[in-house]
């Protein structure tokens, strides 16, 4: 489990493909690696990575096929950076929300202003996902933990503070850029409950009958 709150920015220092999924490189930066041990896991992008290698200031990571389909280390290259966080301790400080590192979705982001001291981002999220984004809720892009400002649908925006904007990627983000997109656990699970007895029907899901039934219309 993470915060979402990024450590450090490392660069990705080699991949080798491997039988349709891949093994990557990181170079971790001014992230210390020394109370790592082989196992443990470490949020590249957002994207929860077990350290099957351990060098001085790197890690090696496999890829599954499941993670590639569903993040943006599919398009990962060689030098590219992302934003690193190691996995909880018990004395870590809860500076955000809580977060799995397991990605959802793929967002773009479809524009990016300033906003004071801040630069607003607005972000469209997978149709599929939308449903799990509100207003003043959280959610995860490339790992960080963000506030979500304002929702139109599938798109909704954040503001990074000057701060942020500096320690991560997100300094890097243009029009167009993809971003991994984990969106707030309580979300996830309250849906499922939500369905109750019906969840073990494949077909199942948040209908209008299930939330009048569940109380949510008068």
């Amino acid at each position: 489990m993470f915060t979402g709150i990024i450590l450090a920015i490392g660069k990705i220092a080699a991949i080798e493909h491997k039988a349709g999924d891949c093994r990557l490189k990181i170079d971790t930066g001014k992230l210390s690696l020394s109370g790592v041990a082989l196992g443990d896991s470490i949020a590249v992008n957002g994207v929860c990575l077990t350290a099957v290698e351990l060098g001085s200031q790197s890690f090696i990571a496999d890829v599954s096929n499941e993670t590639l389909s569903r993040s943006t280390l599919k398009t990962a290259t060689i030098g590219m950076s992302v934003n690193l966080e190691l996995a909880l301790t018990p004395s870590t400080r809860m500076g955000g929300h809580i977060v799995s590192g397991h990605v959802d979705g793929i967002g773009k982001v479809i524009e990016k202003k300033a906003d004071a001291r801040s630069v607003k981002f607005t972000v469209k999220a997978p149709d599929n996902l939308a449903k799990y984004i509100a207003e003043k809720g959280s959610i995860c892009i490339n790992g960080i933990s963000l506030t979500v400002n304002e929702v139109n649908g599938a798109r909704f925006s954040v503001n990074i503070v000057p701060y942020t904007l500096k320690d991560t990627t997100l300094s890097e983000a243009i029009i167009g850029t993809e971003v991994n997109l984990e969106v707030d656990l309580l979300a996830r699970y309250m849906e499922r409950l939500m369905q109750g007895e019906a969840a073990a029907n494949s077909h199942s899901g948040i209908t209008e009958e299930l939330l009048h039934k569940s109380g949510f219309f008068g």
